[in-house]
């Protein structure tokens, strides 16, 4: 009972559904974090009216998706069916954000589907307020090996704006030093080279990422039972480069709470929801926890440790005594 690791909720239904009993909220209710402003809602990213409950009046200036992709695209829709969920929520999102904005989207490409759902997703954009800026890859440090074909370490994101919104740059800049000389330019009458020239000595991401390390059970952001869940570093670029201090940040596929950590560390406000209560309480769960402890997950623990253990405990406390029930029953027979 030292370490108490979940494994996949999506794949296992039934320990899924015990946590619910853990829950506070229920599908259709929203969670006010009172000392941040942040935004928790049991809401569906397709229904116009959830959405219009979460935002109350308000706008936000960026959102950051990680739609489930992999369950949804891979598994049980077909692709027709799986856009046509994404246009719904895309609809919404252009409802939720301020005319000038930053719109940001996980999305997978199956090597063995044609590449799908990327290259459908993105020409459904094409009818949507929305302008194309850049095609971001994040190198996996960890792929996934195939021995007849080239192995997988990409994560695509794509990036979207509306009007004219906030870019500030200083967010690119990675803690990779430069190392690479050349570009010789005249300056002043005086023969330089680019990092002489450069305003930093590191590199910048551009638009592909290389310095991100992927989830894994040892990091301590790690949230154990969350399949698909995205580097706080990540959400952290995202942030900075797309929004100010005290500015309102959307996602509406919560998950592990990756964005509303990052949120919470950058002073931004966070209005995050989940179709399902049991990632709702873990992004609560995992706020509350980062705040009272500086922790960012639980590696090899879980958010329900407290109740599971309890749980457990009653477990052995039921079979002790049903042993001596039946000790005594046999004792009197």
């Amino acid at each position: 009972m030292k370490n108490l690791p979940l494994p996949r909720l999506d794949e296992n239904r039934q320990l899924h559904d015990r946590l619910l009993r853990y829950c506070r909220l229920k599908e259709g209710q929203v969670w006010d974090d009172p000392e941040a402003g942040h935004r928790v809602g049991c809401l569906d990213s397709t229904n116009p009216a959830h959405i219009k409950e979460l935002m109350e009046g308000k706008k936000a200036t960026l959102a950051i998706h990680d739609p489930p992709y992999n369950s949804i695209a891979f598994k049980k829709e077909c692709i027709i069916g799986f856009i046509q969920w994404c246009e719904r929520w895309i609809d919404n999102t252009n409802f939720a954000l301020t005319p000038h904005s930053s719109l940001y989207v996980w999305l997978g490409a199956d090597q063995a589907d044609g590449f799908q759902p990327l290259p459908d997703f993105m020409i459904m954009m094409r009818e949507k307020p929305f302008k194309t800026r850049s095609f971001i890859t994040m190198r996996n440090q960890r792929g996934y090996g195939t021995q007849k074909n080239w192995m997988a370490v990409r994560q695509e994101l794509l990036y979207y704006t509306k009007g004219t919104p906030v870019f500030n740059v200083d967010a690119e800049y990675t803690d990779i030093p430069k190392i690479l000389r050349g570009y010789y330019k005249e300056v002043n009458g005086r023969t330089t080279e680019n990092i002489q020239r450069s305003k930093s000595d590191n590199i910048r991401a551009g638009n592909v990422w290389v310095d991100i390390q992927q989830i894994f059970y040892r990091m301590e952001e790690n949230v154990n039972g969350c399949y698909a869940q995205k580097p706080l570093k990540s959400c952290e670029r995202i942030i900075l480069a797309g929004s100010n201090e005290a500015d309102i940040v959307i996602d509406f596929f919560c998950h592990s709470g990756s964005t509303l950590i990052a949120a919470e560390m950058l002073g931004r406000r966070c209005y995050t929801i989940d179709i399902d209560p049991v990632y709702c309480e873990i992004a609560i769960r995992r706020l509350e926890r980062f705040r009272r402890t500086g922790k960012t997950g639980w590696q090899n623990g879980n958010p329900f440790e407290d109740e599971l253990r309890k749980d457990e405990q009653l477990k052995k406390l039921a079979g002790f005594e049903n042993r001596i029930l039946e000790e005594l029953e046999q004792m009197l027979s």
